[in-house]
C-alpha cells in the first residue's frame, strides 16, 4: 500500500515538474538592460495586460547559446534584426557580423552584450525587438485578441454593460 502511494505522489511530482518546465520553455522572455527606456515600456504593457514574463537582464545574467540560437532563429532578417551594427564595440572592433560563423557570432554576443538591440521579446514561436505598440499586441492570446476584436461599440448589444469593453 505504501510503495502505491509513493509512486503515485512520484508521478505526481513528475507531471508537475513537467508542467512547469513547459511553461517555464512557453512564457515569454524578454531580454533586457537597465538603462533602456523602451525595455520599461515593454515591461509596463505586459504588466498592464496581465501577461506574465520572464525578464533577463543581459548584463547581469549571460545569454546562454540555447538562447542566442533561438533568437537567431526566429529573427525574420538575421543578424540585423538583433544586432546594433552602428554600436560602438562594432565600429571599434572593425568586425563583418555578416561574415562570421553562427559559433563565432554567438562567443562575440556573448562577450559583447551591448550590441544586441533591445528590448528582445521571445516566446515558443515569435521574436520582437523593440517596443512597438501595435506589434507588441501579438503576445496577446490570440483568445483574448478575437474577444477585443469582437468587443466593438456598433458590433456588440451588450457592450455598454460590458466589464471588458471598459477595460480597452
Amino acid at each position: 500500500m505504501q510503495i502505491i502511494i509513493c509512486f503515485n505522489l512520484l508521478i505526481d511530482l513528475l507531471t508537475f515538474f513537467a508542467i512547469l518546465l513547459y511553461y517555464l520553455d512557453t512564457m515569454i522572455r524578454i531580454y533586457t538592460s537597465p538603462s533602456c527606456s523602451s525595455c520599461r515600456k515593454v515591461k509596463s504593457w505586459f504588466k498592464e495586460q496581465g501577461i506574465p514574463f520572464i525578464e533577463k537582464n543581459i548584463f547581469v545574467s549571460t545569454l546562454n547559446e540555447n538562447e542566442l540560437k533561438e533568437i537567431l532563429m526566429k529573427s525574420e532578417n538575421g543578424t540585423e534584426d538583433i544586432i546594433a551594427t552602428k554600436s560602438k564595440i562594432v565600429k571599434e572592433s572593425g568586425i563583418d557580423i555578416n561574415s562570421m560563423t553562427v559559433k563565432e557570432l554567438i562567443a562575440f554576443i556573448k562577450q559583447n552584450p551591448s550590441i544586441l538591440k533591445r528590448p528582445i521579446m521571445v516566446d515558443d514561436k515569435r521574436i520582437q525587438v523593440g517596443y512597438n505598440p501595435d506589434e507588441i499586441r501579438v503576445f496577446i492570446p490570440r483568445a483574448r485578441r478575437l474577444a477585443e476584436w469582437a468587443c466593438k461599440h456598433d458590433e456588440c448589444p451588450k457592450y455598454d454593460n460590458c466589464d471588458a469593453a471598459k477595460q480597452n
